[in-house]
């Protein structure tokens, strides 16, 4: 089973468990009711937005959806696994829905936590238009690799590997490959629990 089948399996499994309808769950989450069952049908990947704003709805946190086991005490992921890490694709608003950020989990194992760190391979975003997101919380992301392009509100900024950024994610945001070309960046979103 891949891991975008868990994440709209594990959103069912959470609503079910607190015998809240999909319409309810839909209205409170402010997505359309097909959004979400094609969401729970594993049909659609659902950017960061709506992900949190269902997690929110239905009283978890983000990584609920992602976790696979509830480590008390630290984590750790070495590197030669953090390349190795299950992927997580979602589609981040892009208009023809296509997967361009790969998501890997850095503390999936880490139980209780409030920000979620992700080491995202980002694809070429070569002819692709986006729709920009924004929910509760913070980012921050440190380039690794390649060159990315973050809106933010009505601003670009093109970052550098090496370059970081952190914004209040309630400003309409996306981001994406630069150039054309492929980039890999370590990603921390924060949302307030």
């Amino acid at each position: 089973m891949g891991t975008n089948r868990i994440i709209g399996d594990k959103i069912k499994s959470v609503r079910e468990s607190k015998k809240l309808s999909t319409e309810e769950v839909a209205e409170r989450s402010s997505l359309t009711l097909e959004q979400l069952e094609r969401i729970e049908g594993n049909v659609d990947l659902p950017s960061l937005a709506p992900l949190i704003r269902v997690a929110r709805t239905l009283g978890v946190r983000l990584g609920t959806f992602l976790d696979d086991q509830k480590e008390l005490g630290p984590v750790i992921c070495r590197m030669q696994d953090c390349n190795r890490l299950n992927g997580i694709n979602f589609s981040n608003n892009s208009t023809q829905n296509r997967k361009h950020m790969v998501y890997h989990s850095l503390s999936q194992d880490k139980a209780g936590r409030h920000m979620e760190p992700f080491l995202i391979e980002v694809s070429s975003s070569e002819g692709a238009e986006f729709t920009h997101s924004s929910h509760e919380g913070e980012e921050f992301i440190y380039v690794l690799e390649g060159r990315i392009e973050v809106n933010y509100g009505k601003q670009a900024y093109l970052l550098n590997a090496g370059d970081c950024i952190y914004y209040d994610s309630i400003v309409s945001h996306h981001v994406h490959a630069a150039d054309g070309a492929t980039a890999k960046i370590l990603g921390i979103i924060y949302t307030p629990g």
